[in-house]
């Protein structure tokens, strides 16, 4: 007896929204990346008539380079540290075997100015290498939210017009569905050994093309699927 009540209920509820509109609404932009994080490769080396130029001097140097081009140390960080003596295991054992130590430091930058300002600074003996790893904005956080509710009203103007078309009105939403994310990142396809390879692209007009690429805007589009009833 309980069972067929409840069918019987069921049969007679009504749908509360018997029409809908089901559309999705876009917004995207593209962003000009305001940190660009920089990875610098430092290693022990050989100078004539001074012998092997210590990890502690190349560290100094490069940290007291930096600073001058006014980078506070909060963006500055270690990305690694190790060691390696050149001497594989087939060859034959060297009579010099020093253990040549290198550290990588990643660097938070502003602009593509402190990019080149960097490079110029740079050590042509100890860099081994330098190249950005990603781009992004800081004001990612309140974009999202922004091309989130945009993206949101779009389906609304959209739902509206379409429904007009059939001589309809929308009424009350019925669902939203959380806004699918499309994020186009930077990523670094182009590495520069030295300072010395980095003034020969400028020179050969590589460089003009690779800052093009590098530097490209960040696209981020929000697409979002709501359901309207319609009256």
């Amino acid at each position: 007896m309980i069972l067929i009540g409840f069918s019987s209920f069921s049969q007679t509820e009504k749908n509360p929204y018997p029409k809908t509109i089901t559309v999705t609404g876009s917004a995207e932009i593209e962003i000009i990346p305001d940190e660009i994080y920089v990875q610098v490769d430092l290693k022990e080396y050989d100078k004539k008539g001074q012998g092997k130029i210590s990890i502690d001097k190349i560290k100094q140097d490069f940290l007291n380079n930096v600073k001058s081009l006014g980078i506070p140390d909060s963006l500055i960080s270690i990305a690694g540290y190790d060691g390696f003596n050149g001497n594989p295991w087939w060859r034959k054992k060297n009579k010099k075997e020093e253990l040549y130590a290198s550290i990588a430091y990643q660097l938070k930058l502003r602009s593509s100015k402190q990019v080149d300002d960097l490079v110029d600074r740079l050590d042509d003996n100890a860099t081994q290498n330098f190249f950005i790893q990603r781009t992004a904005s800081s004001k990612m956080i309140e974009l999202r939210r922004n091309l989130k509710i945009q993206a949101v009203r779009a389906a609304k103007e959209k739902a509206g017009y379409l429904a007009a078309a059939i001589d309809e009105k929308i009424g009350e939403t019925v669902t939203i569905n959380e806004p699918m994310e499309y994020f186009t990142p930077y990523v670094q396809n182009i590495r520069v050994a030295n300072k010395m390879m980095a003034q020969e692209m400028q020179q050969s007009g590589v460089a003009d093309d690779a800052t093009a690429v590098d530097f490209k805007k960040i696209k981020l589009k929000y697409d979002v699927t709501v359901v309207f009833a319609l009256k």
